[in-house]
């Protein structure tokens, strides 16, 4: 089953991500990807993470499909203009491409350049569209047709917030309107704000028009907790675990323990879909995550309990 598929059916979905090597060589992406063949049910390719070159986004997720791992395809809108990502958008269809998800992209300044110029002729709603109606109708917005067809799965980018009682969500509906048919959300620790985020959006009907896939890191020290409380915009991460990593005597296996907890306890809240394991600096702890949830956690259909 694909991911689309899986999701519809109820099923609670991992996926993980890889941010493609600065590289010549398909093997040095395969020796990061191939660990997560078989355990997670898609792997996000990441397209010029933190404003930094590396193998292109589109060809390291074709490499994946030939690998028989299920892409997740990121493209943001910092580095090509609507004609380029429109090449893209066919690009990845023509190689079997289905997931994307569309991101607005760091800013060049935060990278390794940056004195590189930043396109965003679109924004990531924007790209939303332009990918729905390419799937939908089969033209560029110019009307000029394109042969064959796309199986597009729309996504976005989401924060979680500890909803206030005003507190709308006006950014997630406008992406669904916009097409996004999944989220993956920045990191949130904390399962109380996601379950009060998850009932704020079923009063607004999202449970049922997006799956909603919660960011969450098996953390390897409380100095990079700390760092990514601070430093990382949306992050959630109580206090309570930057406390309970201090005094972890082996902080990398505290950290498997609090994530592999944390999923189980996402598994059961409506409105969350799956998780969505990321690990900066860390990718040896996602597979160790993802065999001992597997274990644990029911992934087969939930819809009587969602």
């Amino acid at each position: 089953m694909t991911l689309q598929k899986k999701l519809a059916a109820g099923h609670f979905v991992l996926t993980a991500e890889v941010t493609p090597p600065v590289s010549f060589s398909r093997g040095d992406l395969l020796d990061k990807a191939l660990p997560l063949k078989s355990l997670t049910d898609a792997v996000n390719v990441t397209d010029g993470a933190g404003a930094r070159p590396h193998l292109g986004a589109v060809t390291a997720a074709a490499m994946l499909v030939e690998a028989g791992i299920e892409p997740i395809l990121q493209l943001t809108c910092r580095d090509r203009n609507r004609i380029g990502l429109q090449s893209e958008l066919i690009s990845a269809a023509a190689w079997g491409v289905d997931n994307l998800l569309m991101l607005r992209g760091d800013d060049p300044s935060a990278g390794d350049q940056p004195d590189a110029k930043p396109v965003f002729d679109l924004d990531a709603r924007q790209l939303l569209e332009t990918a729905r109606k390419l799937r939908d109708s089969g033209e560029l917005p110019n009307g000029r047709k394109v042969a064959g067809r796309a199986s597009f799965f729309l996504g976005a980018a989401d924060n979680p917030v500890d909803p206030k009682p005003d507190w709308t969500p006006k950014g997630l509906e406008a992406k669904v309107a916009a097409g996004a048919q999944f989220a993956q959300t920045q990191f949130c620790m904390d399962a109380g704000i996601v379950r009060r985020y998850t009932e704020r959006l079923a009063r607004y009907g999202l449970d049922k028009r997006l799956s909603l896939l919660i960011g969450v890191v098996p953390l390897r020290s409380a100095k990079s907790a700390q760092w990514m409380k601070d430093k990382l915009f949306g992050t959630i991460i109580p206090d309570a675990l930057v406390v309970r990593m201090e005094k972890a005597s082996d902080p990398v296996d505290e950290g498997v323990r609090i994530c592999v907890d944390l999923i189980e306890e996402l598994s059961g809240i409506p409105g969350v879909s799956g998780a969505h394991i990321m690990a900066p600096n860390n990718d040896a702890a996602v597979p160790r995550v993802i065999e001992q949830v597997r274990k644990r956690v029911s992934t087969v259909a939930r819809m009587a309990t969602a």
